[in-house]
């Protein structure tokens, strides 16, 4: 998959919609679509979000019972379910990743506009190969020098969405915190920063920074993610990583809460010139 087209995260969710859509147009229950299947209630609220994969049957099955007969439209949707179960490029990396991680790679690099809060370390996608390295040895104490390297790769991997021909919006605020905290040595930190200061002069980055001087501010309940996507049909992603696993927020009251947030944390952080002014100066006390 090359950076920035669609996976098969995204197709899941494409197909998960559109079949919520037509179960309900014929006013159809999950639970009565679940048993035309084998399956639970359950089970189908995961299809129509997108969460598991898509059996062929299960598709032909859903769409007869939706009374969708044309041709057509049915190979559609069964030739959708099949893209949708192909690995993503991310597969490989699998093994040394957390089990909810992967589904938020396929968003990622399915968005458009990639908008978020860091608090404890310079996001991901602007991280230097060495603080990316301190970071993750960090993060996975007594793993093995081939699963950090592996850790690494694929977050290098990840940046190359930013600087692709179709490269998302990618709208970032980073709390000071996350350049004060070192991470690896003096050089490390140093280079971090002229890597902020020439990134963010990238025209389809938007870097700030919320200092201390502001005090308590709308990020106060910690980092988080929105994610939004061209396709028309997908609502906006909200993305919280925990210490065990991961929320995948997509009803509108709750995504509008978060977009509220980071409106207010982008209204009241210093704009990008004056946080690239902030960087060089970090910069002279390192």
């Amino acid at each position: 998959m090359s950076a920035g087209e669609p996976g098969s995260v995204v197709r899941r969710m494409l197909l998960g919609s559109q079949l919520r859509r037509l179960r309900e147009a014929r006013g159809i229950t999950r639970e009565q679509a679940g048993y035309s299947i084998r399956a639970s209630e359950s089970k189908i609220s995961r299809m129509e979000l997108g969460r598991v994969s898509f059996k062929t049957r299960d598709v032909e099955d859903l769409l007869t019972l939706y009374g969708i007969t044309d041709e057509a439209e049915r190979t559609a949707l069964v030739n959708l379910a099949r893209e949708a179960n192909v690995a993503g490029w991310w597969h490989s990396y699998s093994d040394v990743l957390p089990s909810w991680f992967p589904t938020y790679v396929g968003l990622e690099g399915a968005a458009s506009l990639i908008r978020t809060y860091e608090v404890q370390f310079v996001h991901g996608l602007l991280q230097t190969e060495a603080y990316a390295r301190a970071v993750v040895r960090r993060g996975m104490k007594g793993a093995s020098e081939a699963d950090v390297d592996k850790r690494v790769e694929l977050r290098l991997e990840r940046q190359k969405y930013l600087v692709a021909e179709n490269a998302p919006e990618f709208h970032v605020i980073l709390d000071e915190a996350a350049l004060r905290r070192p991470y690896g040595d003096r050089a490390v930190m140093r280079e971090q920063l002229q890597h902020l200061i020439h990134m963010s002069e990238r025209p389809n980055i938007r870097l700030q920074v919320m200092p201390f001087s502001f005090g308590g501010h709308s990020g106060e309940s910690g980092a988080f993610t929105v994610l939004r996507f061209p396709e028309s049909d997908l609502s906006d992603v909200v993305f919280i990583e925990q210490l065990t696993s991961a929320l995948y927020l997509d009803k509108p009251e709750d995504v509008a809460q978060y977009e509220q947030a980071l409106k207010e944390l982008q209204q009241d952080s210093p704009g990008p010139s004056e946080t690239r002014d902030l960087l060089r100066g970090l910069l002279q006390l390192s």
